[in-house]
C-alpha cells in the first residue's frame, strides 16, 4: 500500500475526485441569528477554553512501523516554549458564529462538494453519486456537503451543535483561528499537549487501547468499512468531551476528527537532527500538504490505527471531509 493510498483512507484529498459540477446544494445558509456582541462572546469563550502549558522537552514521535512512509520516527526530544491549547475541538456552534458574524463560505461550500463515508449518505442523494475515491471507495463526493450539511442536503449542523466542525479544510481552519484571535498549533506543540506528560506512551493515556474495558475515544469497532457495532457509543462524530481527558485535561485527541496543524508535511525533514527541527520545530518553509494528527471515528487498527499519537498523515490545505475538524492552540 502506498502513503497515497494510506492518506486516501483517512482523509482523501480534493484531487482524489474531479468535479466539473457547480455549487448548486450548498446555497441555503441556516445560521442563528446573532450581532456583534455574539462574536465578541464566542472569541471570548473559546480564548478561555483552553489550557496552559508550561512546554519544555519531551520524547516526540514513535518507532512503530506500521506506516514507514508516514515519518513516525525517529523518537526524538523535542522543545517547545509556552502555549495555550484549546480542551476540545472547535464545534458546529462554534463555527456557526465564526461563518455568522464574517459571511465566511467554506472551500467545501464554494466547490459544491465535500467527501462524506458512505454510511451516511441518504438514499435520496445516493442516487445522486457520481464518485469515489479509488483507493478508498467508501469515501463518496457528494454535493452539497459542506460543515453546514455534513452528510450533505437534508443533513442539519443544528443537529449536532456540539459535535466537532466537519468538512473544514485547512485554510478555512486558518481563517477561524485568525477571526478567533489564535492560531492551530505546530504538529510538536499537538503532539506535546496530545501526550499529556506521559513518556512514549502509545495512546494519550497509556498503553493499553481499552483500560479495564473501557472505550477512551471515537474510534470504529466491528468489521471496517461495512459494519460499526457503536459499542463507544457512536457511529459518527461524538458531542466533544464525551470520552475522559488526558493528563493536561483535553478532550479528543484521539479518534472523533483529525485536527490540522499548521506544518507542511514531510515523512522526511524531521530526520535530520539540528535546532529547526528540535527547538519549537515549525516544520518545511513549504509543501503541498498540511499535516493532520489524532485519528478520527474511523480508525480501526485493520487498515489505520492513527489514533495513536505519535501517528500523522497530511491531507492537501484545499480538502475536506467528514472527519476533518480543528482544535485551536495560541502564544501565552
Amino acid at each position: 500500500m502506498t502513503n497515497e493510498q494510506t492518506c486516501s483512507c483517512c482523509t482523501p484529498d480534493r484531487s482524489s475526485a474531479e468535479s466539473t459540477q457547480s455549487a448548486t446544494f450548498a446555497t441555503s445558509r441556516n445560521l442563528p441569528v446573532g450581532d456583534a456582541s455574539s462574536a465578541v462572546k464566542m472569541k471570548s469563550e473559546l480564548r478561555t477554553a483552553t489550557v496552559s502549558l508550561d512546554g519544555g522537552a519531551y520524547l516526540m514521535g514513535t518507532t512503530n512501523r506500521r506506516f514507514p512512509a508516514d515519518g513516525e520516527g525517529p523518537v526524538r526530544e523535542v522543545t517547545v516554549s509556552p502555549f495555550a491549547i484549546a480542551t476540545h475541538e472547535v464545534t458546529n456552534r462554534q463555527f456557526a458564529v465564526f461563518a455568522q458574524d464574517t459571511g465566511y463560505a467554506t472551500e467545501a461550500e464554494k466547490f459544491g462538494w465535500s467527501f462524506v463515508f458512505h454510511h451516511f449518505v441518504s438514499e435520496e442523494n445516493r442516487t445522486k453519486v457520481t464518485s469515489a475515491v479509488q483507493a478508498a471507495p467508501w469515501w463518496w463526493q457528494v454535493h452539497g456537503a459542506d460543515w453546514q450539511h455534513p452528510h450533505g442536503p437534508g443533513s442539519n449542523w443544528q443537529d449536532v451543535p456540539d459535535n466537532p466542525a466537519v468538512h473544514i479544510s485547512w485554510n478555512d481552519a486558518t481563517a477561524f483561528a485568525e477571526w478567533a484571535g489564535m492560531r492551530l498549533p505546530t504538529e510538536a506543540e499537538w503532539e506535546f499537549a496530545a501526550r499529556g506528560g506521559l513518556i512514549g506512551a502509545t495512546f494519550s493515556w497509556g498503553e493499553e487501547l481499552m483500560p479495564e474495558g473501557r472505550h477512551m475515544c471515537n474510534i470504529w469497532q466491528g468489521n471496517f468499512p461495512d459494519e460499526n457495532t457503536e459499542e463507544d457509543g457512536f457511529h459518527g462524530t461524538a458531542p466533544v468531551g464525551s470520552f475522559p481527558t488526558n493528563g493536561y485535561g483535553l478532550f479528543d485527541v484521539a479518534g472523533n476528527v483529525w485536527e490540522w496543524c499548521s506544518d507542511w508535511w514531510s515523512a522526511t525533514y524531521h530526520t535530520n537532527e539540528r535546532k529547526t527541527t528540535r527547538v519549537n520545530p515549525v516544520g518545511p518553509r513549504q509543501g503541498q500538504a498540511k499535516v493532520i494528527k489524532g485519528g478520527s471515528y474511523l480508525c480501526h487498527d485493520s487498515y489505520c490505527n492513527r489514533y495513536r499519537v505519535g501517528a500523522r498523515t497530511s491531507s492537501t490545505p484545499d480538502s475536506s471531509t467528514g472527519n476533518m475538524g480543528l482544535r485551536l492552540a495560541m502564544d501565552i
